[in-house]
């Protein structure tokens, strides 16, 4: 039976920052010249990235954004619950996984800038993200709890569950 540990130890997954597990697959050896992109890019980034990610049970990816729209694909396990709060200070809930008629969709694409969040809704949830452009973690912020409640302090019970 594929489990949590099987998808860790075969795709060779390592901690990742926000919270889970993840390995780079795939970065475009082409780049987009820094002059080419908005000014919220200080380098050059590649054309794309993607990486697989794994969630387990007990664990959370923790608010954060990144300055690249994330397109969200859905592989094995559990669906995926992901929280945005987007550029409207709307929060909205994404349901990651292979139900549609449930509206639980397999691919969810996350805008750039907006801070998002994400647990698995069972024992584990294994998803591919790709970033376009290019990831790096010069683009990554992770959210300070504080900052963001004051900033959305309506949201205060879902961001203090989802910072550390």
């Amino acid at each position: 039976m594929r489990n949590a540990e099987y998808w860790i130890k075969h795709l060779k997954l390592l901690p990742h920052p926000e919270g889970g597990y993840f390995k780079e697959v795939y970065r475009s050896d082409e780049e987009i010249a820094k002059e080419s992109l908005p000014d919220r890019y200080p380098d050059n980034r590649s054309f794309s990235t993607s990486i697989y990610f794994l969630l387990e049970k007990d664990d959370f990816s923790a608010f954060h954004r990144i300055k690249s729209d994330e397109i969200w694909h859905f592989y094995d396990g559990d669906p995926v619950s992901i929280y945005v709060i987007d550029n409207n200070g709307k929060l909205v809930n994404y349901e990651l996984g292979l139900s549609p008629d449930k509206g639980i969709l397999p691919q969810v694409t996350i805008p750039a800038n907006n801070y998002f969040a994400s647990r698995s809704t069972g024992s584990f949830s294994l998803v591919g993200c790709t970033v376009s452009p290019g990831f790096d973690f010069a683009d990554f912020e992770m959210a300070n709890r504080n900052a963001l409640i004051n900033s959305h302090s309506k949201y205060k019970k879902i961001i203090e569950q989802f910072t550390r």
